[in-house]
């Protein structure tokens, strides 16, 4: 069988082996654009993951039997409808679901509709509004913290967690006036901070039956003790804390089983991965936001506890068939560790020699997965990106999986690494 992953960075190289390693024929694996460490595993082909035409060229060029799409941009950008349009069997969702992610607007606005818990909210379509709205103080006072978000796609770093209305406006500056983030800020929402922990529940759907994977929980802000900006994610965890049961039966009832109820009341077509950001609050959870990818480092840290094949997971998925099939998880905990680059999230230093791997990779029970590194002309590994490596492993308990995770991250080494040791704490 032959399977193209659609994707370039540590996601799709936990995808890649996951496939690799649980299933039960033989396989072919493509990558689209692929990095370095991928390339031990899957021959990459220099496509961006943006360019959809030319994807669905290759993958009817190479007779590509199932295509798995690993970031929001290209969903967002409609190679789900290329595909279809053209015969092409593709997990993903259709980019009218997808604007779920791709908008933050619509997904606010599809919870109002469907009565998904959610913060309260206000859209704002320039600076001089979201000023305004701000200054009345709608939720909870005009010093009250809030959330400001970008509208678009963001790569994660859309989110500002403002603590008073003195930061709320700076960060309205930044974002709608300077265009830090261009045309994803042209219009953001603001919405209330909740307060409680965290969660992240992904599951696999057809549109109609769920799977879910194991609750994870992962760590945004680049600095220890949540401190410094946000980040795509500099590590997440799973393990039976995250979530217990009576609270993820609650989850299931009040957040996924209406979200999936939504998407088919507006023909919104979802065949993939749905990712619901959840805050725990004293009144019950609250959907922080939709992903509708696997996260990423999430997705390293749940697939070492998959048991069952991957490749029969997408393909029920593709074929609407998830109901018929059951996924099983090793028991335990499992962890995630990533590992940056100098200037990450920011300026981001790249071409540095990378040291250690090979001892790493000898550490009992873990799985190094490659999100941006290149080979050099010797040879060499050096990195390519702001977040590099993701150190993963799965074990009977949580303070297993990080002390291997930890053991491992000491061998490897290159002039401005950086990563936070308080992962899971």
């Amino acid at each position: 069988m032959k399977i193209l992953v659609v994707g370039s960075g540590g996601r799709e190289h936990a995808i890649l082996w996951a496939l690799q390693r649980t299933s039960a024929r033989p396989l072919e694996l493509l990558c689209a654009p692929g990095n370095a460490g991928i390339a031990e595993i899957a021959r990459c082909v220099p496509i961006a993951a943006t360019d959809v035409t030319a994807l669905a060229s290759l993958a009817e060029d190479e007779r590509v039997d199932l295509t798995v799409v690993g970031g929001e941009a290209p969903l967002a950008r409609g190679i789900v409808d290329e595909f279809t349009t053209r015969g092409l069997r593709i997990v993903g969702p259709a980019a009218s679901a997808a604007r779920l992610e791709a908008s933050k607007v619509f997904a606010k606005e599809f919870m109002a509709r469907h009565r998904v818990p959610t913060a309260r909210f206000r859209v704002a379509d320039s600076a001089e509004e979201a000023i305004a709205i701000l200054r009345r103080g709608e939720f909870g006072g005009p010093e009250a913290p809030v959330v400001i978000k970008a509208d678009g796609l963001a790569a994660g770093k859309g989110v500002v967690v403002a603590r008073d209305r003195a930061e709320a406006e700076r960060a309205v500056q930044e974002l709608m006036v300077q265009r830090r983030l261009g045309a994803a800020a042209a219009r953001v929402v603001i919405e209330e901070a909740l307060e409680g922990r965290e969660a992240s529940v992904i599951f696999w759907t057809d549109g109609r039956a769920a799977r879910l994977m194991p609750p994870a929980r992962d760590h945004k802000r680049v600095g220890e003790g949540d401190t410094g900006p946000n980040t795509g994610g500099m590590g997440a965890v799973t393990g039976p804390d995250v979530l217990d049961p009576a609270t993820r039966e609650r989850v299931v009832r009040q957040t996924v089983e209406p979200t999936l109820e939504g998407l088919r009341a507006e023909g919104l077509e979802f065949r993939g991965v749905l990712y619901l950001g959840l805050v725990l609050t004293p009144e019950g959870p609250r959907v922080l936001e939709y992903n509708v990818r696997l996260g990423d480092p999430e997705a390293q840290a749940i697939l070492v506890r998959l048991r069952s094949d991957l490749v029969a997971i997408f393909d029920a998925v593709a074929a609407g068939r998830l109901g018929e099939t059951d996924v099983e998880w090793a028991d335990g905990a499992s962890a995630c560790v990533v590992l940056a680059a100098r200037g990450y999230p920011e300026r981001v230093e790249m071409g540095a020699v990378i040291r250690g791997l090979k001892e790493a990779a000898e550490v009992s029970g873990v799985e190094i997965f490659h999100a941006g590194t290149e080979r050099g002309p010797q040879g060499e590994w050096r990195t390519a990106g702001g977040r590099v490596l993701g150190v993963a492993s799965a074990a009977p308990t949580l303070d297993q999986a990080l002390a291997r995770c930890y053991r491992a991250a000491e061998r490897i080494s290159w002039e401005g690494l950086h990563y936070r040791r308080d992962i899971g704490r």
